[in-house]
């Protein structure tokens, strides 16, 4: 469990200019920038395709397997003669046919009422369109989905009908398009369920990982299916009111055994991303022995924290007040994080989903 004093949101706000927040990624994914921070501070200017002769042989790298879904869906609430223009984020699959989602504008729904997304002018063919009921509204505003469709023919509606969730300050900006099909996916993605790409992951490429193996470092997978309330942001001026939604994980007990192996033979565990942090710390006792896991969790990482098992963590630059800004915090240090993140708006690094990375080294306590 975090460890979580008094501390303010306004603790974690910085000024980030709107035009360093990138609308595309880095091509190749690889020549995107990453700031090296060491665990006394000191800052290095590379680029992602350096990270081999950052790491050492017998080091592991920890990536997240989960595959985005097109889990944003566009329809009409139907009731009686009324029609309202509706939008859909999918967030969890309950069971075959039912998925809890997040709907806008969410206020308006009852439940009861009937949903149709897709191409809605259709009356010829079933799978151009796709149809729920509202079975139920939480106080938290999530609504609860029951699709016609169950199983395989669900899944082939959505991937059908949906779009990929972009991040909301992207799809203000510009629409969806191909390019986001293979941009906002990691190329090792596997296990389906995310709603928001495990970002630092994109900047991998078939090469850069070979490279890594060659060096002597293992790749290690676990799943962590990533919620939407990854775009949500915080309300709440004090840091430990805040509540994060809980996300389905995965630690297999093989990849349990090789992270204790690592350690025991001396190497560093460094996690690609902060979901793959987030689960790992999760999954491991206090002694630092990584156990294997299978549940949800709402991990809230803020200063003050012991890390447990991770000694690097990848991770691309995040916005001001932000739940992940808060965890770098944490594991860098509050003061170096802040120099580091001057640093990289007067460097004009790229921040956010599609932007540049950074490698940090924990800090000493």
């Amino acid at each position: 469990m975090a460890q979580r004093g008094a501390m303010k949101l306004s603790s974690f706000d910085f000024d980030l200019p709107d035009e360093r927040i990138a609308l595309r990624p880095a091509v190749p994914r690889d020549s995107a920038r990453l700031l090296g921070v060491t665990a006394d501070g000191t800052l290095a200017d590379l680029r992602v395709s350096d990270l081999p002769s950052l790491l050492q042989p017998g080091d592991a790298l920890v990536f997240n397997d989960t595959k985005v879904i097109a889990a944003r869906l566009n329809g009409v609430r139907t009731r009686g003669e009324h029609v309202t223009a509706v939008e859909a984020t999918l967030l969890k699959r309950l069971d075959g046919h039912r998925w809890t989602a997040l709907m806008k504008p969410g206020r308006r729904l009852t439940p009861g009422d009937r949903v149709r997304f897709g191409n809605l002018d259709s009356t010829v063919c079933d799978l151009a369109y796709l149809e729920a009921t509202v079975e139920a509204k939480a106080e938290d505003g999530q609504v609860t989905l029951v699709f016609d469709l169950a199983g395989v023919d669900l899944d082939l509606a959505i991937a059908g009908q949906g779009h990929m969730p972009l991040p909301p300050y992207i799809a203000a900006k510009r629409g969806e398009d191909e390019r986001d099909h293979t941009d906002y996916q990691t190329v090792y993605a596997r296990v389906q369920g995310s709603v928001a790409a495990p970002t630092a992951g994109l900047h991998f490429t078939p090469a850069l990982l070979a490279a890594v193996a060659a060096r002597g470092v293992s790749a290690h997978f676990v799943t962590l299916h990533v919620g939407a309330g990854t775009f949500l942001p915080v309300k709440t001026d004090e840091v430990s009111q805040h509540r994060m939604h809980p996300e389905w994980g995965e630690v297999s007990a093989e990849t349990a055994g090789a992270l204790n192996g690592v350690k025991a033979a001396g190497g560093r565990i460094i996690c690609v991303g902060t979901t793959a942090l987030r689960l790992i710390e999760s999954a491991t006792a206090d002694d630092g022995t990584v156990a294997p896991f299978m549940d949800e969790t709402a991990i809230f990482i803020t200063p003050g924290y012991r890390f447990r098992a991770a000694s690097g963590l990848m991770t691309n630059f995040h916005l001001p007040k932000s739940t992940l800004f808060m965890l770098v915090c944490a594991f860098a240090g509050e003061t170096t994080m802040k120099t580091a993140y001057r640093h990289a708006i007067e460097s004009e690094y790229r921040f956010y989903s599609y932007g540049d990375s950074s490698l940090l080294w924990r800090a000493a306590r």
